[in-house]
């Protein structure tokens, strides 16, 4: 290798790797009962004056320029956990934009303010605390730079008040809702703000406009974290539920209480067990339908507590997405839609040194009145250093069927936010194996994906190889028997011209997605195109695709009862037009409109919505509709989905929730009410009322004809002794 060789490298290694100091920040220690802290939204206890003042920096849309929502923050630390208070002056708080009281809602539109806590000291995995201007919570996991889960509940406190200066913010989360390693005093932090009618973010750690708040290497230091409390570090947590339910065709009834409990325990410095003894979902929300027109199934999401707890530690491969999980928890217990009880389950979860930890075993009832199954997954991430990760995935049972089943598979991970001083740059590498009782073919799957996620260009490649006889029956891979390279480019300018003020950010994107069998026959392939997308500074948006398409069906395709489209080839081109109102307004609208060119025939997709929330953000009402116009040779139809969710809240801890949806498919109308009511942190209430209802007729009015009714309670709470 020849010495200008030799230079060009190590100047190119020494860009990629080299970055700046991190921001620290002391948290004062309370010393005496007099210092407690009422999470009341106010920071009025003398203790607030002793914490040192941090400021944040604004991170978009202009990088490092002083704005006048200054916002700064103070840290408190006691044995039992850790109090952050965010002050945020507005130079006209009528204007803050509220939308929901609801836990874990959409708060993309309002002024919000956030802490991620990395508390495992790996840069990678870490915790969510978020809040809006009136209260509502939302937390969550985060498993990597990209990767977030909002789907996790923890036990912790916050409030907001809100003045003629602007509005602040009291968070306490108790270090029993967290796992970490009692012997460091230093963990990863970072603090955001978001003002919702600007469409700008503030930050406290790397105020960039490459940083992503979920990305754990980008974090801040905080400091005198000693002496934290993890207890005796057990936790029980009964539950007590009771169900009717009516079925009106058959006049069937039935009617249970049902009691159970999970049980947390210490098994080392950072490492704890759960166990959960005749686990009850009673509490979960109803997935909200989607209509597919494809042939592969649609991925919804886990949302069962249980499951949920440390889901972050099971992430498999870099951006898999829906292409492949070789681990999905919904295939536990819920088998071809049917709910399938779960007679106890375990979870290990936390750390050994560099090495994460997550181990689940599951006892799931027979089917059929067949044995019960007993189901597992292990995963192992090694941190080799702070950039390059390598892990474990091994899962064991099939829930749907009595034949053996089992998957191991391996993945490598290189990240760093530091790539050229400051960019974020990905390289990730999978393979795996399903063995058991399985059809001849091949059994093996593997990939690769390099990123460059950044906010100027955002550019991916990836490439993945899943066998034929690739089937994990614990995980999702709607397209076994394929190779399938996908390629993204995406240019997004920031406008500076006079003239172009109006543009906040526009978005020239162009991604190419291939199928192939695994003799390279090519199956499908997709070349979508954004000439045109922009947002405003208000968060406005307006989008205009092109995207042709080819698909190859070599089997008749039935993609909806009745129409059935041959075997051949298909070539087609799809177009899209796009408006949506900012999130931040209190009334919302949005249409989109897909059209052109399908299967031989034409197909248009019309997707409408509006929605309204009052000015405290207690009322909120969003109602939405999908309508699927088909002409083609092989028969015409029309497919049409509407929903509409509305959340009335007295406060952030007492919300009641509807949602009703209706599908022309199946004509089913489905109805579910909720209601929590969380009294204490370590208590919680529900109320959850489900109704379906059929529509008989293809055509003419809707007659509705009452199928099934449950209605169910739910009472949780936990003892931390």
């Amino acid at each position: 290798m020849g010495s200008p060789f030799r230079s060009a490298l190590l100047m190119t290694m020494t860009a990629l790797l080299s970055g700046a100091d991190r921001p620290t920040i002391p948290a004062i220690r309370l010393g005496s009962e007099a210092q407690v802290i009422h999470v009341d939204g106010r920071l009025d206890e003398s203790a607030w004056a002793l914490a040192p003042v941090v400021a944040l920096t604004q991170q978009a849309p202009h990088s490092g320029e002083v704005s006048p929502f200054i916002t700064t923050a103070r840290i408190l630390v006691t044995p039992k956990g850790i109090y952050i208070g965010l002050r945020c002056l507005d130079p006209d708080p009528k204007h803050l934009s509220i939308h929901s009281l609801l836990r874990d809602a959409d708060l993309t539109g309002d002024d919000t303010v956030a802490a991620v806590l990395d508390t495992s000291g790996d840069g990678r995995t870490g915790w969510l605390f978020r809040i809006n201007a009136g209260g509502a919570r939302q937390d969550g996991l985060i498993s990597g730079p990209e990767a977030v889960s909002l789907d996790w509940d923890g036990i912790w406190e916050a409030a907001t008040t809100r003045d003629e200066g602007g509005w602040t913010a009291e968070i306490f989360i108790p270090s029993r809702t967290l796992r970490f390693n009692p012997a460091k005093d230093t963990w990863g932090l970072n603090l955001e703000r978001f003002v919702a009618r600007e469409r700008m973010t503030l930050r406290w750690s790397s105020p960039t406009l490459d940083s992503r708040l979920e990305d754990m290497s980008r974090n801040g230091v905080l400091t005198g974290l000693q002496g934290l409390e993890r207890g005796r570090g057990f936790s029980v947590t009964p539950y007590l539920s009771g169900q009717t339910f009516q079925d009106f065709q058959s006049r069937e009834t039935s009617t249970r209480v049902r009691a159970g409990l999970d049980l947390t325990a210490p098994l080392g410095e950072q490492m704890h067990g759960v166990l959960t003894i005749r686990p009850d979902f009673a509490e979960t929300e109803v997935d909200l339908q989607r209509i597919n027109l494809t042939r592969f199934p649609l991925l919804y999401p886990e949302k069962r507590a249980f499951f949920l707890e440390g889901a972050n530690l099971f992430q498999f491969g870099l951006g898999l997405e829906e292409m492949f999980l070789p681990f999905f928890s919904r295939t536990i217990g819920l088998v071809n839609g049917v709910m399938v009880p779960l007679d106890a389950g375990v979870k290990v979860l936390g750390r050994v040194g560099d090495v994460s930890v997550g181990a689940l075993g599951v006892q799931q009832q027979g089917l059929l009145d067949g044995p019960s199954k007993t189901l597992g997954t292990t995963r192992l991430a090694w941190d080799m250093n702070k950039n390059f990760r390598m892990g474990y995935l091994g899962t064991r049972g099939n829930p749907a069927s009595p034949q053996h089943n089992a998957f191991d598979g391996a993945d490598l991970l290189w990240h760093t936010s530091e790539a050229f001083g400051d960019k974020n740059f990905l390289v990730g590498a999978w393979g795996g194996r399903s063995s058991g009782d399985l059809p001849d073919g091949s059994h093996d799957g593997y990939g690769l994906k390099v990123d460059y996620p950044n906010d100027l260009w955002d550019l991916t490649a990836s490439w993945n190889r899943f066998g034929d006889a690739l089937l994990p029956a614990m995980g999702f891979l709607p397209r076994p028997g394929t190779r399938q390279s996908k390629l993204a480019a995406a240019f997004q300018p920031r406008p500076t011209s006079p003239s172009l003020q109006w543009i906040r950010q526009a978005f020239f994107e162009v991604q190419y997605l291939r199928v192939e069998d695994l003799q390279g026959r090519v199956e499908s392939w997709q070349l979508f195109t954004a000439p045109f997308n922009i947002v405003t500074p208000q968060g406005d948006h307006f989008e205009v695709n092109y995207q042709p398409e080819f698909e190859r069906l070599n089997m008749p395709f039935e993609i909806v009862p009745g129409v059935v489209i041959p075997v051949g080839d298909y070539r087609f081109d799809r177009y899209r037009a796009q408006v949506e109102s900012s999130s931040s307004r209190r009334w919302q609208v949005n249409s989109t409109v897909w059209f052109g060119d399908f299967y031989g025939g034409r197909l248009t997709q019309w997707v409408r919505g509006a929605g309204y929330t009052s000015r405290e953000g207690g009322w909120h009402i969003v109602a939405s509709s999908e309508v699927d116009f088909a002409h083609m040779p092989w028969g015409d139809f029309t497919q049409k989905l509407l929903t509409v969710r509305n959340e009335f809240a007295w406060s952030a801890d007492l919300v009641l929730s509807a949602i009703a949806q209706y599908e022309t498919e199946s004509r089913n109308v489905g109805g579910q009410v909720r209601l929590r009511w969380t009294p204490r942190p370590e208590l919680e209430v529900f109320l959850v009322g489900d109704r379906t209802w059929l529509n008989p007729l293809d055509t003419g009015p809707m007659r509705l004809v009452p199928q099934q009714q449950r209605l169910s309670f739910k009472v949780r709470w936990t003892f931390r002794p």
